[in-house]
């Protein structure tokens, strides 16, 4: 067969724009190859073994959080626990990991959402990070509920929240397009109504202005899949360095193949060389 891509370098995120199916590219060190155009082609990736960090380079025998050396995961604020649990941010106490990285990620306006990515869920980002965010999590459907002034707040406001819904995504019903339809305009009424004294005692102790309920639209993202899985097989590169198949669509950060799915921000720094052919 021949090859139409043949490239190698570090895998990263894959980018992906917003549109009518959203717009995927797969970033290979220093390139970035479109991937919508590629559906129905034969795909190869192949780990090479070396595993470099995203941070400082240093290569590494395992990943942590998603690209990063040990040292890096252990020092750096991006990697700190109160990134998966921003309620237990600790800025404000002083003893944040980079002061500076905390002001400009942290200490900045964030959106609680809706999303319908396997059902309902509740989810929090930076502004900037809309609908990227969503399009990461496979969402078909997503809704701006509140925005606050900081990380921190958007960790109360969904803690407030996960007691009535729930805040992670069922990964393997997303990736077979089994979706329910959801009026999310009614359900961000719903809940706005479920955590109001929630709300009212977070207003009381940082400010009316600090956290603003919105009426903005919901956004609904459709995505590049030609066959929806139906069962759901997992390629491991840690495992079996190989991963190849038809690319049969791109949802979430999966590309799904026809001998199975895998999750490219979950290889981020590892070395690969990424080939599409030409028929099969």
């Amino acid at each position: 067969m021949t090859a139409l891509v043949d490239v190698s370098g570090r895998l990263r995120k894959m980018p992906a724009e917003p549109g009518d199916p959203v717009s995927y590219t797969v970033r290979v060190g220093d390139t970035l190859v479109p991937l919508n155009e590629m559906i129905g082609f034969p795909l190869q990736l192949d780990f090479d073994g070396v595993i470099r960090c995203i941070h400082c380079d240093r290569k590494t025998s395992k990943s942590f959080s998603q690209g990063y050396c040990y040292p890096c995961f252990r020092k750096l604020a991006a990697c700190d626990s109160c990134i998966m649990s921003p309620e237990k941010c600790h800025y404000h106490e002083g003893t944040c990991r980079e002061p500076e990285w905390g002001e400009t990620h942290c200490m900045i306006e964030h959106v609680v959402y809706l999303a319908n990515s396997s059902g309902l869920k509740v989810g929090i980002t930076r502004g900037s990070q809309v609908p990227t965010r969503w399009i990461d999590q496979g969402a078909v459907d997503a809704i701006p509920m509140v925005r606050v002034a900081t990380r921190q707040l958007a960790g109360f406001v969904e803690v407030a929240c996960k007691a009535h819904v729930a805040d992670r995504t069922n990964w393997r019903a997303m990736l077979k397009g089994d979706v329910p339809e959801l009026d999310l305009v009614e359900e961000r009424r719903r809940m706005l109504d479920l955590i109001a004294d929630d709300l009212a005692g977070l207003r009381a102790s940082h400010g009316e202005s600090a956290i603003r309920a919105v009426d903005e639209e919901s956004l609904a993202l459709s995505y590049p899949v030609q066959v929806w899985p139906r069962t759901i097989k997992t390629h491991n590169l840690d495992k079996t360095p190989t991963a190849e198949g038809v690319l049969q669509g791109i949802k979430g950060q999966y590309l799904i193949l026809d001998t199975g799915v895998i999750n490219i921000r979950k290889y981020t720094g590892y070395e690969v060389r990424f080939r599409v052919y030409q028929g099969n």
